[in-house]
């Protein structure tokens, strides 16, 4: 049955509150990698999101497992959206501004649409190729931080940057792979299973070179943003998140992260001291342009719907 207006818009300020929470995690995660290493982060705070996304099943009524035939389905989307997502993140910010991964992220919407028009078979507009071309230009003026120069020679941006633009593809593939998984299983049992699932292989991230490190003496500094990470950013977040992934149409969800990166440059300034400069800004503009391009002709509201099954937005 369709959504009714009042489920619309909680959807929409769910959606909201994650890119928010999200836009800060790139600060704080750069605040805890100075004391420690990407594996013990992406095992930390994991861990603590199937504490919390355990307790909202709970919460929720909704224990019951679905078929171990699905397990396949939710160990590989665990692993994308869960640990490699995280891996390619936490290993970016070691080489990269916060600021600049946000920029770089904020182009998932586009891989979003590039996604439904290969394997989906939906239509990709001549305008959509403008607004890709935009993106493009903006994402390089980001990266190499306005030194054309070396943008011509080949030589810009950090293995990092390159790390964050393949994080935003396979982002734009998970939030693909799970919107069939939310058409039969209500959003927090979803999140859970497939968050306890990446858990389970972040714990094989340990014992890679320099992977565990023992948490003693974390400054507090470390363990907030490590408690924020684990129950804001993995835990409420990837809630709310998949409650309006399950309500949306995906490239209207994707059309959310255009204010991802306002949040991160505006964090990252206060807190981290990073410079906010001219091409950043003109950069991010063309960013969010050509990804606006890129989604505006998408389906409006009317296309909201929702079976029996999906009770529990």
């Amino acid at each position: 049955m369709a959504l009714t207006a009042r489920q619309k818009w909680i959807a929409y300020l769910e959606l909201m509150v994650s890119i928010i929470i999200w836009g800060a995690s790139f600060v704080a995660t750069k605040i805890i990698l100075r004391e420690t290493t990407p594996a013990m982060v992406i095992w930390m705070r994991f861990g603590m999101g199937v504490v919390f996304l355990g307790i909202a099943m709970g919460l929720r009524k909704q224990w019951k497992l679905p078929p171990w035939r699905s397990a396949f389905y939710f160990a590989f989307t665990g692993f994308l959206g869960i640990t490699f997502h995280q891996w390619l993140q936490s290993t970016a910010l070691q080489t990269t501004e916060a600021a600049t991964s946000a920029w770089i992220v904020s182009t998932s919407p586009i891989f979003m649409a590039l996604f439904g028009w290969v394997l989906l078979r939906e239509k990709f507009k001549l305008t959509m190729l403008l607004g890709l071309v935009l993106a493009t230009i903006g994402l390089i003026g980001v990266v190499s931080k306005g030194d054309w120069e070396q943008f011509a020679l080949g030589k810009f941006g950090s293995w990092g940057d390159f790390l964050m633009l393949v994080s935003a593809v396979n982002w734009a593939v998970f939030s693909g792979l799970s919107k069939p998984g939310l058409q039969k299983y209500p959003p927090t049992q979803m999140i859970f299973l497939v968050m306890a699932w990446g858990w389970l292989f972040t714990g094989l991230l340990l014992i890679l070179p320099h992977g565990w490190r023992p948490l003693v003496n974390i400054s507090w500094q470390g363990w907030s943003s490590l408690v924020f990470l684990g129950i804001f950013c993995s835990g409420l977040a990837y809630l709310f998140w998949y409650d309006g992934l399950q309500a949306v149409p995906i490239v209207q969800v994707g059309a959310f992260l255009y204010f991802e990166p306002l949040v991160t440059v505006a964090i990252a300034a206060l807190v981290l001291r990073e410079k906010i400069t001219w091409v950043s800004i003109l950069g991010g503009g063309l960013i969010l342009y050509g990804v606006w391009l890129v989604n505006r002709n998408e389906p409006s509201n009317e296309s909201f719907t929702k079976t029996e099954d999906e009770a529990h937005i």
